[in-house]
Formats: C-alpha cells, sequence, structure tokens
C-alpha cells in the first residue's frame, strides 16, 4: 500500500452549488481497451440519454488505455463530432490507471464511470449521482445484488460475483454489496483525497477505492440497478479473479499491520455523527461490547482446551496459570484489534504488559476459587472444577471489559474540527448538444430477464 503522501483530510458533505451555464457538474469515465466495435454505440446512447434525461451540464471521458486496434480513431471521431465528448488516451494498461489519471485531472464535482458495454441500464444513473450532488453520500455504486435488482447472467458469473462480495465481507469486513459492478460514481473533493492511497491499477482499483473510503468513515450509496450480462465480454475471469485475492491480501494485510495511514483522512467535526463529543453517552460502546463478548466466548473456549490439556501433566493451579496465560496474550491481542480497533505495532507491548496486570487479576479470582473449592471438597472431581472455573472466569470477563476500556485501551480523544473547504467552481466546455443520430433506446419499463 502507498503510504508516502499525506492525502489531508476529508471534505465535509455539502449540497454542490448551483453550476454556471456550460460548466459540466458530471464527468462520466468509460475506460476503454480495444473497444473499436462497441465504443460508438455505448457513446452515443450515453449521450443521447444524457442530453434528454440528466438535468445538469455533463461531459463524456473516453479513457483509452493502450488500445492497439482502431478504438483511438473511433474515440477521436466521436470527441470531434458530439459535443461534451472528449477522448483521452493512455499508453499503459490498466482500467484503474485510466480512471485514476482522468479523475484526477477532472474539473467536474461528480465523477463516475461506466463499462462500455452498458450491461447496465441507464435510468440508474441519475439515481446513482443524485446523493452526491446533494451532499448525502460520499461515493455510489450499482448493485446488482441488492433486493430489488433485476440481473440476467449465467451461472458461473453469478456465482463468482456472490463468491467473491463474500471474501471481502469476511477478509476486509467490507458492508457494500457489489464491489464488481461497472458502475460507481464519487465527490471530485472525496477523490481528490481516496485516490493517492489507492495503488491498483487495474480491476481491482475499485474494490479497493470502496474499502478505503469504508474504513475512513466515508458514506457510500448503494442503488438497485436492472443489469444484462454481456456474452461477448472481453474480461478474462479466472485472471481478473486471481488479481483480485492478490489485492485482497494486500489490502487485508496492509489494514492488519497499520501501514495505510487511514488516521490522516480526517472527518470534519459534525460531519458523522458517532464523531460527536457527546457528554454521558460512551463512544462506540455497544460495538465495543459485543466484540468483547465474541472474542471472550472464544477465548474461554481456548482457555478450557488448555486447561484440560495441562491438567493431564500438572496439578489444577499450575493447568490453569499456563491456560491463564496463554490464553490472555491471544484475548488481548484480538481485543485490541478486533474490539477496540487498535492498528499497527505501536503500543502493543505496553497493551500487553496491562493485558497480563488484568490477567493477573483474573489468576487471582480463578485461583481463589479453585482454593474455595479444595478447602470445601478434598477431591472434586473434573466437571465441577470446570463449573467453578466457567463461574469465576464470567466475573473475570466482566471486570476485564472494565479495565480493558477504562486502562488499556481507553478513548482517544476527539480530533479537532477541521474547517471544510470552499468548493472550487469548475470550468468546463459548452453544455451538450442534442443528438440527431437515430438511437435506440430501450423502454423504462422493460424487464431486463425478458432479454434474449
Amino acid at each position: 500500500m502507498r503510504t508516502d503522501s499525506s492525502p489531508g483530510s476529508l471534505p465535509a458533505r455539502e449540497h454542490l452549488p448551483a453550476a454556471a451555464a456550460g460548466t459540466p457538474v458530471l464527468d462520466v469515465v468509460i475506460p476503454v481497451y480495444n473497444e473499436e466495435k462497441d465504443l460508438e454505440p455505448c457513446v452515443v446512447r450515453l449521450h443521447e440519454h444524457l442530453s434528454r434525461t440528466f438535468p445538469y451540464a455533463f461531459r463524456i471521458t473516453v479513457a483509452d488505455n493502450a488500445s492497439t486496434d482502431g478504438t483511438p480513431r473511433v474515440a477521436a471521431r466521436l470527441a470531434a463530432g458530439l459535443a461534451a465528448v472528449r477522448s483521452v488516451r493512455l499508453e499503459q494498461k490498466g482500467r484503474g490507471r485510466a480512471l485514476g489519471a482522468v479523475w484526477s485531472a477532472s474539473d467536474a464535482p461528480v465523477l463516475a464511470y461506466m463499462d462500455v458495454d452498458l450491461s447496465t441500464d441507464l435510468n440508474a444513473l441519475l439515481p446513482l449521482v443524485a446523493p452526491l450532488i446533494s451532499g448525502h453520500s460520499d461515493l455510489a455504486i450499482g448493485s446488482r445484488l441488492a433486493r430489488s435488482s433485476r440481473v440476467v447472467r449465467g451461472a458461473k458469473r453469478e456465482f463468482i460475483s456472490r463468491g467473491y462480495n463474500l471474501i471481502l465481507r469476511g477478509s476486509l469486513q467490507a458492508r457494500f454489496s457489489d464491489a464488481q459492478c461497472g458502475f460507481k460514481a464519487i465527490r471530485r473533493d472525496v477523490a481528490r483525497v481516496l485516490l493517492p492511497l489507492v495503488e491498483d491499477t487495474g480491476w481491482f482499483f475499485d474494490t479497493e477505492m470502496l474499502v478505503l473510503a469504508e474504513r475512513a468513515g466515508c458514506r457510500i450509496h448503494e442503488v438497485p440497478v436492472d443489469w444484462v450480462d454481456d456474452p461477448d465480454s472481453t474480461v478474462h475471469l479466472v485472471r481478473t479473479a486471481t488479481d483480485d485475492l492478490k489485492g485482497v491480501w494486500r489490502v487485508g494485510r496492509a489494514l492488519a499491520t497499520g501501514s495505510l495511514p487511514l488516521d490522516r483522512l480526517v472527518r470534519p467535526f459534525g460531519d458523522d455523527p458517532r464523531d460527536r463529543d457527546l457528554t454521558g453517552v460512551p463512544q462506540g460502546l455497544a460495538r465495543q461490547l459485543v466484540g468483547f463478548c465474541v472474542v471472550g466466548a472464544l477465548s474461554t473456549l481456548f482457555y478450557l482446551l488448555l486447561y484440560s490439556g495441562f491438567r493431564h501433566f500438572a496439578g489444577s493451579q499450575l493447568a490453569n496459570a499456563l491456560a491463564l496465560l496463554v490464553s490472555a496474550v491471544a484475548n488481548t491481542a484480538a481485543n485490541r484489534r478486533l474490539t477496540f480497533g487498535v492498528r499497527g505495532r505501536g503500543g502493543a507491548v505496553r497493551h500487553q504488559a496491562q493485558g497480563l496486570v488484568v490477567f493477573g487479576i483474573g489468576l487471582v479470582l480463578t485461583s481463589g476459587s479453585l482454593a474455595a473449592l479444595s478447602a470445601a471438597t478434598a477431591d472434586p472431581d473434573h466437571s465441577t472444577e470446570l463449573a467453578v472455573l466457567i463461574a469465576a472466569n464470567l466475573a473475570a470477563t466482566v471486570l476485564r471489559f472494565l479495565l480493558f476500556r477504562a486502562w488499556v485501551f481507553p478513548d482517544t480523544a476527539p480530533t479537532a474540527p477541521v474547517a471544510p473547504t470552499a468548493p472550487v467552481a469548475p470550468t468546463a466546455p459548452a453544455a451538450p448538444a442534442a443528438v440527431t443520430a437515430p438511437v435506440s433506446v430501450r423502454p423504462a419499463d422493460t424487464d431486463p430477464r425478458d432479454a434474449r
């Protein structure tokens, strides 16, 4: 992951001001590689749709990333013949590289992209960008996995898509539902902060951007879409899936080790209600309590397994001490990362030392319980010992949570508010003109499941 840049603070979300005549509010990027056959009908259809339905000025940018066929000539002809269409040529391949380059240079306040096959129904475009224009959200994605989406595609692509999103949820704790749909938008001020952190230049680009945005506290709006699979798609599924899995591993490792400087992406005070310093309202208490209970339950099972194993060759007191020591180290590490969200190696030794003090308190409670049991019964059976230890560990668990929250991992002080930057008035070419070329547009009420 890139850690050598300081992107600065995320901007406050504000409604975009009314643009001057001819100033584009939306820049739709179409990344292409060797798409001379599909490019022209795609751009003509998109241009006609935006001219007819979009209430703001727009721009369509064809981002050609090192095509070797006639794609550059087609793109140049479209830019010359249609208002508000331009063509950008990159000499290196990579969809992510093309998007990053065009988005970084664009002056439109809302940036979007869609695949050249136009598998997504264009009626979802305005709902996609409206929350960004209004200031409600920072990014927006089309989702083929929403309940109200209507999708036509083969079983293999369906399986790969759902499996990939399950991997993202399980490994990177992603909460968005569809990372691979080629239909996304982002506010330019947010892109300016996030893009320097995105390393991938291929198909994993937008997934990485979404993960980083979510971890930085951005709001991601999801739009159900109607989507029809393109049987002539040039995407190599196996190679793309392999590259995506490599990207998941790289981003997950960077997040786990704390090498990604997400702490620099400071949200303005009040932009997220969870950042507000409210008297008498503990921040994150419910989430921390749930995480602590899950870690505690797993730690208790781990402890009992260790105790049962050590008991074969050691007395009850020694077995209890050894089991508690090993499980306490694992418990502190798990709570540090999962419950209290502390990443990186900074302070890890101190946290483990404090965790051992908490372990000592638990040892006193459980050892005292065993001593009391031995005093009451000369030769208690193993099941009775386990029952006493479970009760003692429950009491120790409550005390451990309180000590972890108040002493080992106390809440950090709220970040000083950052004044939002004033929006920059973009400049752009003239407003789009109507298209006279005949265009075949599917009626809005057509169900893509009827397509053949």
